[in-house]
């Protein structure tokens, strides 16, 4: 499950009952099909973003460790970038292929290698695998990028692609966050597979993560 959707669930705005969104619903907005409201799509990102830092500041289930939420402010975004939102074609594997990921901490996760995806970032060509969890179905694009241990965590990070029906999934890179392990090694996450470590840089969604680093009054008072 995703961290939006943890955030939405101890906000009160969705139900632990509520069943995860199958990969073929269809009642999504389609964005080629409406108006973009840049706007309303930015105010939108924000308020998601400052729910996850309430979230991770004082949450019991927060994945930042207990000794830094205390200090902790809140996360770094690149400025919101409608450029790196895609609406793109699925290109399909029949029958999907299995695979297991490796994860951090040595284990392996799951997933069927469902198709790809095509799109250009500057001018440059990017192709994506798409995978679906056999745990519960959702999609996950794990990934790396040229960002990838300087302005981002090392580790990569997670993009959940949003099913629009008839094989179009909307890639929304504002959205891309930083696996829990990127804020302790008591997480264990999915690597990204070599074929996702992509070679341009994607500017956008979630930076990397820095302690915070404690105020001067509070270090005089630790003895």
């Amino acid at each position: 499950m995703s961290i939006f959707r943890r955030v939405r669930r101890v906000l009160g705005l969705e139900t632990p009952e509520e069943p995860e969104k199958a990969e073929e619903e269809t009642n999504f907005p389609r964005p080629d099909e409406i108006t973009f409201d840049e706007g309303a799509y930015v105010a939108e990102l924000e308020a998601e973003r400052a729910a996850k830092d309430a979230f991770f500041r004082s949450h019991p289930a927060s994945p930042i460790p207990p000794e830094e939420r205390q200090h902790f402010a809140s996360l770094e975004y690149y400025p919101p970038n409608p450029a790196l939102r895609f609406v793109v074609r699925l290109e399909r594997i029949e029958p999907p292929e299995p695979l297991s990921i490796p994860t951090s901490t040595g284990d392996e996760e799951h997933y069927e290698r469902i198709g790809y995806v095509s799109f250009e970032v500057e001018g440059q060509p990017v192709r994506l695998a798409v995978y679906r969890s056999v745990a519960n179905g959702s999609l996950f694009i794990p990934f790396r990028d040229a960002t990838s241990g300087t302005e981002t965590y090392g580790g990569g990070r997670y993009l959940e692609p949003i099913p629009l029906g008839d094989d179009k999934l909307l890639l929304d890179f504002n959205r891309a966050y930083n696996p829990y392990c990127a804020y302790s090694d008591e997480w264990s996450c999915p690597l990204p597979p070599p074929e996702n470590w992509l070679k341009v840089p994607i500017r956008a969604g979630e930076k990397a993560y820095h302690k915070p680093a404690k105020s001067p009054q509070a270090s005089q008072e630790t003895p």
